[in-house]
C-alpha cells in the first residue's frame, strides 16, 4: 500500500471518473487504474462499483476513502514538521476568506507576502464561514480569515484586527444630514442586508434594537455589498459597510458614508486554523504582514478607541 495509491483513490472518489482523476493526478488513466487495482487486490475488496455511471464507491469503499483522508492528512504533516524545524516558509498554503473580507483585505497583503516569501504559493478561496470550518476540520484548508469569536472545538483563533462598521446613507435618505448616526436612529425596515449565511448580516442585526427586529419583514437583501450600495443609491434605503470597504468606494459615494456614535458596531477579524496545524512560521509571518499593512488604517487592538475611526474618508 502506498500514499500514491491512496491519492489516486481520493481523486476517483472526487471526480467519479478514472480519466478525469488521472488528469488531475498528472498520470495516464491506465497507470491510475492499475495502482487502484493493486490496492484492491491487496485489501481483497472492491473500492469502486465500476458498473455504475458515474462510478460509485462501494460500502467498504466509503470507509476506505474516509481512512485514506486521515492517512494522507497526517502524512502531509511530515514535510510541514521538517519545514518548521528548518524555519522555512515555502510551498502551497490554502486560505479560505469570507466574501465581506476578501475583496478589501487580500489585495492589501498578497503582494507583500509573496515578495517576502517568493517560494510560497497562496491559494485564496472565497468561502462562507461554515464552509471554512468544515474544510479546516477535514484538513482540506490550511487557514481561514473570518469574523470571530466562533467557539469551535479544535479551532484556534488569532485576532488580526477590529473593524468598525459604517452606515452608507445616500443624499435622498432622511438620515443623510446627520454627521454621526445613533443606534436609535435606525429603522430595520429601511436597512438593506446581505443574504442569510453572511456573518456581516448578523453583525448588523445584532447592533440594531432587538425590540425592532420582531416580525419585521426584510424586503431586500443581496449576496454582495456592492449591490447593496447600488440599491441604496436607487433610493431603496440605507445599508451598513465594513470600514475598509467604505474606504474603497468611489469618491462620489464616500460622501454618503456616516460613522456611528458609541457604541460603534465593530467586528473582530481573525486568522483561524485547526489546532493540529504545524505551520506556525507561516502563521506568524502572515499575521505580521497583514497587521503591518493595516497599521494606521484600522484597529489592531480592542482597546483602541473605535469611536474615532482612523479611516480618512472625505467629509
Amino acid at each position: 500500500m502506498t500514499l500514491i495509491q491512496l491519492e489516486y483513490v481520493l481523486a476517483v472518489a472526487e471526480f467519479k471518473n478514472f480519466t478525469l482523476a488521472a488528469d488531475k493526478c498528472f498520470v495516464t488513466q491506465p497507470t491510475l487504474s492499475m495502482q487502484i487495482q493493486k490496492l484492491e487486490k491487496e485489501l481483497e475488496i472492491e473500492i469502486f462499483d465500476r458498473s455504475s455511471h458515474p462510478i460509485k464507491l462501494t460500502k467498504i469503499g466509503e470507509k476506505v476513502v474516509d481512512q485514506a483522508k486521515i492517512i494522507l492528512k497526517e502524512s502531509y504533516k511530515m514535510s510541514q514538521l521538517v519545514s518548521e524545524e528548518r524555519g522555512m516558509i515555502e510551498g502551497d498554503f490554502s486560505i479560505g476568506v469570507i466574501p465581506t473580507i476578501l475583496p478589501t483585505l487580500v489585495p492589501m497583503f498578497y503582494r507583500s507576502f509573496q515578495k517576502a516569501h517568493p517560494k510560497t504559493n497562496l491559494i485564496i478561496k472565497e468561502m462562507q464561514t461554515e464552509e471554512i470550518m468544515l474544510h479546516l476540520q477535514q484538513g482540506n484548508l490550511d487557514f481561514g480569515i473570518v469574523v470571530t469569536p466562533l467557539f469551535e472545538d479544535q479551532i484556534v483563533e488569532k485576532v488580526l484586527y477590529y473593524e468598525p462598521m459604517v452606515g452608507y446613507i445616500p443624499a435622498s435618505h432622511k438620515l443623510h444630514s446627520k454627521k454621526l448616526i445613533e443606534r436609535e436612529d435606525l429603522d430595520i425596515e429601511d436597512i438593506l442586508l446581505l443574504k442569510e449565511g453572511h456573518c456581516f448580516r448578523n453583525n448588523v442585526l445584532n447592533f440594531c434594537d432587538p425590540k425592532k427586529l420582531k416580525d419585521i419583514p426584510i424586503q431586500l437583501d443581496s449576496g454582495n455589498l456592492d449591490t447593496l450600495v447600488k440599491l441604496a443609491n436607487e433610493g431603496y434605503g440605507m445599508t451598513f459597510l465594513p470600514a475598509l470597504q467604505a474606504e474603497d468606494l468611489p469618491k462620489e459615494f464616500q460622501k454618503n458614508v456616516r460613522f456611528f456614535k458609541d457604541p460603534v458596531p465593530t467586528r473582530e477579524v481573525s486568522l483561524v486554523y485547526h489546532q493540529s496545524n504545524l505551520r506556525k512560521s507561516f502563521e506568524n509571518s502572515l499575521v505580521k504582514i497583514i497587521q503591518s499593512v493595516l497599521r494606521g488604517k484600522i484597529f489592531l487592538d480592542k482597546n483602541e478607541n473605535v469611536s474615532s475611526p482612523l479611516l480618512s474618508l472625505p467629509k
